[in-house]
């Protein structure tokens, strides 16, 4: 009776732990599947910090790149070189021969047409009506314009260098970029590309973003340069207008007698 007892005991605990393996599997197959955690591949790391440490003096060239440039276009306006309202008062002061009131007001203004007034106009020479002096005010206008368009090209200049030194930077982060994944491959005996993918992307996102800060380096350098140009030729030619305007004046009465009799005015 007990060997009975003890074999339906056995049997009892064979079938459960049979049943317990076949229905295991089937448990865990119909259990809901974890949510898969979320990449760690941002766009910041893709497109950024994946370049390397090179990526850093790019960084810092793009950031130079913005600040000059805003700069530069604060500093390249028509009112900071030849304002409208500093060309009407000069022009009335020396179409009734006020110099001395048009060097003045000149001296008070900061824009480059002020400064040049005030810096060449003290060379009119009174003794000589004819011209008033005009090849020295032309040479000391000259003197002026080299030495203050020396200034302003330094700033303009900067962009020139930074378009010339970005692609320099992504090249330097390509070489490193090879350097390493040859290094790889021979440390590794393997073209194995999860191993290669880091040194790749350090070679091509430097070079991407070394050309991607030269190419508007060099767009924007042009547009100041020409900028720059046509506001200074502006305000040679108005300072020639006031000095002409001057000889004007004052040669008025020589002017109005050699007309020939019959012409009219």
């Amino acid at each position: 009776m007990i060997q009975n007892l003890a074999r339906r005991s056995r049997l009892v605990t064979v079938s459960t732990l049979v049943i317990a393996a076949l229905t295991t599997p089937v448990l865990f197959a119909q259990a809901p599947a974890a949510p898969a955690a979320p990449p760690s591949d941002t766009l910041l790391t893709r497109w950024v910090t994946d370049g390397g440490p090179t990526m850093l003096f790019i960084g810092a060239a793009i950031v130079a790149f913005i600040a000059i440039g805003i700069y530069n276009f604060m500093l390249l306006t028509k009112p900071k070189f030849c304002p409208e309202d500093l060309k009407a008062a000069l022009m009335d002061h020396m179409r009734n021969c006020r110099v001395r009131s048009a060097i003045e007001l000149a001296a008070t203004h900061p824009s480059y047409l002020g400064r040049m007034v005030a810096y060449s106009f003290p060379n009119i020479d009174a003794t000589r009506p004819e011209d008033l002096g005009r090849d020295q005010v032309e040479d000391a206008m000259a003197d002026f314009t080299v030495n203050e368009n020396r200034k302003i090209m330094t700033w303009i200049n900067y962009i020139s260098v930074i378009a010339q030194a970005s692609p320099m930077l992504g090249l330097l982060g390509t070489v490193i970029g090879m350097v390493s994944a040859f290094g790889t491959l021979k440390t590794s005996g393997g073209a194995d590309p999860s191993q290669l993918a880091g040194d790749i992307s350090v070679a091509l996102l430097t070079t991407l973003w070394g050309l991607l800060n030269a190419i508007p380096c060099i767009i924007v350098f042009y547009i100041l340069k020409n900028r720059f140009a046509n506001l200074v030729a502006e305000s040679v030619h108005t300072s020639e207008e006031l000095l002409n305007a001057a000889v004007a004046t004052v040669n008025a009465d020589t002017l109005y007698a050699k007309i020939p009799e019959g012409i009219a005015l």
